[in-house]
């Protein structure tokens, strides 16, 4: 990662980064999205919502109108401060309703298409496409049990 840190008075280049990790990665990318989430808030007039945490960001939204926009948003001003969004890693879910009802594709400005999943993980929480908000709980529940036993062995 490369660090530009501009003043009214001076420039700054940093170029190096923090380990992969490291309690002050989380802080430094806080401060550089810092504004990322305020923008999308205000441009979706309150109705689109934006979640960062350390590395990771959530958007949602109430459409997918709504969520290609708030996508765009977060590319715009990520695009300002020279960071990317990893489309590969990046997916869509549906939760409401209309969960079963196939959706439209949702672009970034530079043409990537986002897929749209049964099932997703964000954080080690495995998030199902269903009626109500619900975790899939399986994964959690096979990683536990062997490292519970270890600890009995």
């Amino acid at each position: 990662m490369l660090l530009v840190y501009y003043s009214v008075f001076n420039a700054c280049s940093i170029d190096f980064g923090v380990r992969q990790g490291s309690v002050l990665s989380p802080v430094l990318f806080a401060l550089l999205v810092d504004d990322v989430s305020s923008i999308c808030t205000t441009a979706t007039g309150g109705r689109g919502c934006i979640i960062l945490y350390a590395d990771d960001i959530l958007l949602i939204a109430p459409s997918v109108t709504m969520l290609e926009r708030l996508l765009h948003i977060c590319e715009d001003e990520l695009d300002y401060i020279d960071m990317v969004i990893n489309y590969k890693k990046s997916s869509c879910i549906r939760i409401g309703p209309r969960c079963d009802v196939s959706c439209a594709t949702v672009r970034s400005n530079k043409g990537h298409s986002i897929l749209w999943l049964k099932e997703m993980r964000y954080l080690g929480i495995f998030i199902v496409c269903s009626r109500v908000f619900r975790c899939n709980l399986h994964y959690a529940k096979r990683n536990f049990y062997p490292s519970a036993n270890a600890i009995f062995w």
